[in-house]
């Protein structure tokens, strides 16, 4: 399939999705679209719930990354060995990946249970939903 098509198919999903009342099973809240704010599930949705220890160990892994960050910058910027700058940009995206999982777990205890259990599209929607969240974090 075309890179096109994929990327059409994808954003007509997302369409349907906020059409539907979105597959995510999150609770209506605050959600901004161009500057304004307006009530919604789905993208953009604040989740259901989310676990107090996934959140703290999710704000520590992002604040070490954020060193991490500022610490292959100041390797760049002293022309430091490729292969050291390298390793650390790999250490950064293994970090990344941890808080996605912690996140993607979050999501599926809390915002996804619920719609999982109910039929047609609000079902069929969050399952595409899923299999895209997974597909980006398996990258």
């Amino acid at each position: 399939m075309a890179k096109g098509a994929v990327s059409k198919t994808v954003s007509e999903r997302a369409a349907r999705s906020m059409l539907n009342g979105a597959a995510c099973g999150c609770t209506p809240g605050a959600r901004r679209t161009a500057g304004k704010t307006r009530a919604g599930v789905g993208p953009g949705a604040h989740a259901v719930r989310v676990d107090a220890a996934i959140k703290a160990a999710n704000l520590k892994h992002l604040k070490r990354i954020e060193g991490q960050v500022r610490g292959i910058a100041a390797m760049v910027e002293e022309d430091r060995y490729c292969a050291d700058i390298i390793q650390q940009a790999a250490a950064v995206q293994e970090s990344l990946r941890s808080v996605a999982k912690n996140l993607l777990r979050n999501h599926l205890t809390h915002c996804a249970a619920a719609p999982m259990h109910e039929d047609g599209a609000t079902r069929d929607d969050m399952i595409e939903e899923l299999l895209e969240l997974v597909g980006k974090v398996a990258r």
